[in-house]
């Protein structure tokens, strides 16, 4: 089964069980966001170095984390400044992925040019409530091809990354058709004791 429903509670807790299958054996996940679909995988190296040979993405690019609660990004070893921390106070869950110093078990290609971890807490209700199933973060970056359209839904994902979905290296969460909604917003927040800064 390379495609799961995911539109109601009892979607989403069945699929539990066979999305943790799946990553365990180093699979690749598209999912619903509250802003796109995502592609994504458990934060260890070989399966980040498998997104991005799906993705067709130039090496240097980091993905970001989805994570399930604040408390697990601290666990990972994420550091909040007080800005940090005001942010996702007011923002979190929601479409604002903070980034951070810190995490120094996660893998180097997830750093962006200044050495940082972006990390969001996703309002999906459904890919929340998975995450909080699995008790663990996910990597995430769009559904697309570099320079691509993001995909809307089930029907783009399969004809975009057709042979991974027909091999099974892609589990696809059918969340149903997203609107078109904008990417999240990324903020800086790495230094203690300057302003947080806006990226996108």
């Amino acid at each position: 089964m390379t495609i799961l429903p995911f539109r109601t509670d009892a979607d989403v807790s069945a699929a539990i069980a066979p999305v943790r299958e799946h990553l365990d054996r180093g699979g690749l996940l598209a999912y619903p966001t509250e802003t796109v679909y995502g592609l994504g995988s458990r934060p260890l190296d070989g399966d980040v170095r498998r997104l991005v040979d799906l993705k067709g993405r130039q090496p240097g690019k980091p993905f970001l984390l989805l994570v399930p609660d604040r408390r697990t990004a601290h666990a990972m070893g994420l550091v909040f400044t007080p800005a940090a921390q005001a942010l996702a106070d007011r923002f979190w869950p929601g479409p604002l992925t903070l980034v951070l110093s810190g995490g120094d078990a996660l893998p180097a290609m997830l750093r962006g040019p200044e050495q940082g971890i972006a990390v969001r807490w996703t309002s999906h209700r459904g890919t929340a409530a998975l995450l909080t199933g699995l008790g663990s973060a996910i990597t995430s970056t769009s559904a697309n091809r570099p320079g691509g359209p993001t995909a809307p839904g089930v029907g783009a994902l399969t004809t975009t990354f057709d042979e991974a979905v027909q091999d099974g290296t892609l589990l696809i969460l059918d969340g149903g058709v997203l609107g078109n909604v904008p990417s999240s917003t990324i903020v800086n927040c790495m230094a203690p004791n300057e302003r947080p800064r806006v990226i996108r």
